[in-house]
């Protein structure tokens, strides 16, 4: 297993780069043209040896698509052939365990080799929403509980549950009870310590999410490797981090798209969720002088400028936090930004073309 974890960096990247789709929707647009997007950036992330292509599950959020992981993933399983393709996350406490064996066990069935599962702890929403999910309003402790879900998750993608166990009688399927068959490799993410100590104390990858925690990078990088414990999938610490990068023709549009999606973010922080704005309406917005200072700390944690440009940031990125990967999130209006920044950053380390 720990060759499907562990990436092949290719031309002069220091380290394999990847997708984090978040599927976002842009004003003007739709959510189906948005979904046919994400199909196209993994067809050019395959073709210019992007090493896999994640999606995030996200709820009541007008800006995204991607409430439905695994469904978004059996479509681009149908339309690409070698790049992997994974979560970035599915929120486990929002789910049972066995359906997530089961959604998983059909993807590693339709795309054998290719499939990467990757949990978080958070809602990936609001408490409301979450509550909605869950169907209770105790939300903490599904969060305290994620140790044990994962264990339970283990289990059911192993089929190994001891005898006398309740669920040893259950079997996830697809899964090994139907023949012998591999299984996706477990990532665990997060944007804080938690996940880090957990993922090191289990042998498991891990992946964090610097494009929205830049300040934890670092710590919790260092958390992670310092508690490593080898296991039977990963006898090393391996770390991707998640990198909001943008790459343009020129300095200024790569700043009139990526100020899109701090105006997104802006908006969804103070409780305005919408669809992402065009570049116009992000430049003829009058921000406050609070909202102008959150707007510039946000853009300060984005790659972003002309391929060049883009290239040095993530260099100097990768040697400040020594990430085994980058995971590479293009947030924009438009779709054809999006794909002209993976298709620039790629020439700019001379991927395959």
């Amino acid at each position: 297993m720990v060759d499907a974890i562990r990436g092949t960096a290719l031309g002069t990247a220091p380290v394999p780069l990847s997708v984090l789709d978040l599927v976002t929707v842009g004003s003007g647009s739709t959510a189906r043209h948005s979904l046919l997007t994400s199909v196209e950036i993994a067809k050019l992330g395959e073709r210019r040896g992007y090493e896999r292509h994640w999606v995030a599950e996200h709820h009541s959020m007008p800006g995204v698509a991607s409430s439905s992981p695994a469904v978004i993933l059996s479509h681009l399983a149908a339309h690409t052939e070698r790049i992997r393709l994974g979560s970035g996350g599915v929120m486990l406490p929002n789910h049972a365990p066995l359906v997530i064996a089961e959604q998983f066990g059909t993807l590693e069935a339709l795309a054998p080799g290719r499939v990467d599962l990757g949990l978080g702890r958070a809602p990936g929403t609001d408490g409301a929403t979450a509550a909605a999910l869950r169907r209770t309003d105790r939300l903490n402790e599904g969060a305290d509980d994620f140790p044990q879900q994962l264990a339970e998750l283990t289990r059911f993608l192993d089929d190994d549950f001891p005898n006398g166990h309740p669920y040893s009688r259950i079997h996830a399927v697809p899964g090994p009870v139907q023949g012998p068959a591999a299984r996706p490799p477990i990532w665990l993410l997060g944007s804080s310590g938690f996940s880090a100590r957990l993922a090191a104390t289990l042998g498991l990858p891990f992946a964090f999410a610097h494009h929205f925690s830049a300040q934890n990078t670092i710590p919790a990088l260092d958390l992670y490797r310092e508690s490593f414990r080898p296991s039977a999938v990963l006898d090393a610490p391996y770390a991707l981090i998640g990198v909001a990068a943008l790459a343009a023709d020129d300095e200024n549009e790569a700043r009139r798209q990526v100020l899109t999606g701090a105006l997104s973010m802006l908006r969804l922080r103070t409780g305005r969720p919408g669809l992402v704005p065009t570049p116009e309406e992000a430049e003829a917005y009058s921000f406050s002088a609070q909202e102008r200072d959150f707007v510039d700390s946000w853009l300060t944690n984005i790659v972003h400028g002309t391929p060049d440009a883009v290239r040095a940031g993530l260099d100097d990125l990768q040697k400040r936090t020594g990430a085994d990967e980058l995971m590479l999130t293009a947030n924009a209006h438009g779709a054809e930004a999006r794909l002209r920044s993976y298709d620039l950053i790629a020439d700019a380390y001379g991927l395959p073309a």
